[in-house]
């Protein structure tokens, strides 16, 4: 398992490599690219957004190694799993108002506040500590999530007042360079928790600085914003009419409850599947990362000019992909007849599926969903979402652990079916859509450099 990992996590890279530097070499540079303005920018906004990623990421290979570290039972870690699902959700429904208010500067030093200390519990073995660590963790969360963006966006048009049509670039760009940081995260957290021998916390140690950095910088280069919204209420209500009123919205909105939550519980389930065969769970974790990336890579050669396949097919795909993957987990999980090697690939599968999945869904969402109604329908994307995740992790474990993990990837699978019975249904009803295909690649300018 050792030796599958690092050959795994090299040649994904290399392939990750070598797509985008062909891709870099083959296209012209967008006309943004020669503002010096902009790119000044830009910069000034990714010094403090990619701490703050890099920092996320740091912590994601050895967050359930460190609750096994401490002695807790895998029932008790799907609780304190489930906590911080619920927190996201709380504050995520709210974070855009509270961001608003409070202003988006502020908010993102706040984001580092609050991780910092979520952080620092990861020293604690105390229970309840490390509960309220989670809660932290989700409020931290809906804040990145939310506070970074809406800052730029605000300054990019108010202060600055450039092009809107250079936003997808720097917000391209940053999903590029956040996959770049993950790989990156992966292997700095195996080597302070591995390499260096100083444990499964040590990673969280480490992102403490970086947070700090991030508060520090925003303090420092960032001017305030604020912004006046609709009240909660009216958003919600705005979002659920619009939800209810279009069948395309509400097949994207059960497709992406059935698929993210399967997603979360796969993110709780790999780390007890792979780490009792020795998996370095870093370079794991780095290596999902790599093929993520690889994914997002073949999504933009699928869908440039050579190719010029739509999002709605590579939905689908995706969503194959994922099925695929879980019925191979159902056999490798077996009990007494585990394969963690094909448990690995199946995850890599996974993970794959994500990089084509993601930007999918949000191109289709662009096109479906009204701009005034986005956060009003995402908030009830939101809601079911969490809580099948929730619901799957509660009841994952029976009195057999190995049996109950199997058990879960055949729920998930029948769960991914459905999801692919909802792809089946949209690709129904926006076959003619003319406004759900991606553009000829031609005459397009402001393409994003990555």
């Amino acid at each position: 398992m050792l030796v599958t990992a690092y050959l795994s996590f090299v040649g994904l890279l290399a392939s990750c490599l070598g797509l985008e530097l062909s891709r870099c070499r083959a296209k012209p540079p967008g006309r943004a690219c020669n503002n010096p303005s902009f790119l000044q920018f830009q910069l000034d906004f990714y010094q403090v957004y990619f701490l703050a990623l890099a920092a996320d990421w740091l912590q994601a290979p050895y967050l359930y190694k460190l609750y096994q570290h401490y002695h807790f039972l895998e029932g008790q870690i799907a609780i304190l799993y489930v906590c911080g699902l619920a927190s996201t959700v709380l504050f995520g429904l709210v974070a855009s108002s509270l961001v608003d208010w409070l202003g988006r500067k502020k908010s993102c030093v706040l984001f580092s506040l609050t991780y910092s200390l979520c952080c620092l519990t990861k020293l604690s073995q105390d229970y309840f500590v490390l509960l309220v660590g989670r809660a932290l963790g989700g409020l931290s969360t809906a804040l990145l999530f939310s506070a970074f963006e809406a800052w730029y966006i605000h300054e990019h048009m108010e202060r600055h007042d450039f092009p809107a049509e250079w936003i997808p670039a720097t917000f391209a760009r940053a999903a590029f360079w956040n996959h770049a940081l993950a790989v990156v995260a992966g292997v700095a957290a195996e080597a302070v928790a591995s390499w260096m021998g100083l444990g499964p916390v040590a990673p969280f140690v480490a992102a403490i600085p970086l947070l700090a950095l991030t508060g520090a910088l925003a303090l420092r280069n960032w001017g305030e914003n604020y912004d006046r919204q609709r009240a909660f209420s009216k958003t919600c209500a705005g979002g659920l009419r619009c939800l209810l009123s279009d069948r395309r919205v509400l097949l994207l909105g059960t497709i992406q409850a059935l698929f993210e939550s399967v997603i979360f519980i796969f993110v709780f389930l790999w780390t007890p599947v792979l780490d009792p065969h020795g998996a370095p769970l870093g370079i794991v974790f780095s290596s999902f990362m790599a093929a993520s990336l690889l994914g997002s890579s073949l999504y933009r050669i699928a869908t440039s000019k050579r190719y010029h396949l739509q999002p709605m097919h590579l939905l689908s795909l995706a969503v194959l992909i994922v099925v695929f993957s879980l019925f191979m987990l159902t056999f490798s999980t077996s009990p007494g007849q585990e394969s963690p090697v094909e448990s690995f690939i199946a995850f890599l599968l996974i993970e794959l599926a994500c990089g084509l999945y993601f930007p999918s869904m949000s191109f289709l969402r662009r096109k479906v969903i009204p701009e005034t109604e986005q956060a009003g329908v995402l908030n009830w994307f939101r809601v079911p979402l969490h809580l099948l995740a929730c619901l799957g992790l509660l009841v994952l474990h029976d009195s057999d652990r190995k049996t109950g993990t199997r058990n879960m990837f055949s729920i998930c699978s029948a769960v991914m079916v459905m999801a692919l019975l909802a792809v089946v249904g949209l690709f129904t009803v926006v076959r003619h859509d003319a406004e759900l295909r991606v553009p000829s690649p031609t005459g397009e300018p402001y393409a994003p450099e990555l």
